[in-house]
């Protein structure tokens, strides 16, 4: 059975980091682009990031580039955000999608709750 499952959510307050991990399970995530995406009370899903398959290049949405960083484990069959200097709009659901290319996804996961407040 294909699987993503993101873990890591939680409340932090601001300047803080959390760490978000999508796991994979049913299929290789190494061979997929995988992205990270976020949806807050009352507005539409936003793209935050994601790294290909193939190079590995990787792209951020302006509103967290120098703050947020995406990574891989193969081994560990999970991609990582690496998520500093938060701040209260960047409270949503963070889920995670798997695709042949970047901004092509097959699969999604159920989201985790990031809230970022004082």
């Amino acid at each position: 059975q294909v699987q993503l499952v993101e873990s890591g959510g939680g409340l932090v307050q601001p300047g803080g980091s959390l760490r978000l991990s999508c796991a994979a399970s049913g299929f290789t995530l190494d061979y997929y682009a995988i992205g990270w995406f976020r949806q807050a009370p009352g507005k539409e899903r936003e793209g935050v990031s994601c790294i290909s398959s193939s190079d590995r290049s990787t792209y951020y949405a302006d509103s967290v580039k120098g703050r947020f960083t995406i990574s891989r484990d193969n081994a560990k069959n999970t991609v990582y955000l690496q998520m500093n200097s938060l701040k209260a709009e960047d409270t949503a659901i963070y889920y995670c999608a798997a695709g042949g290319a970047c901004g092509l996804y097959d699969y999604w996961g159920q989201g985790t709750q990031v809230t970022v407040s004082s």
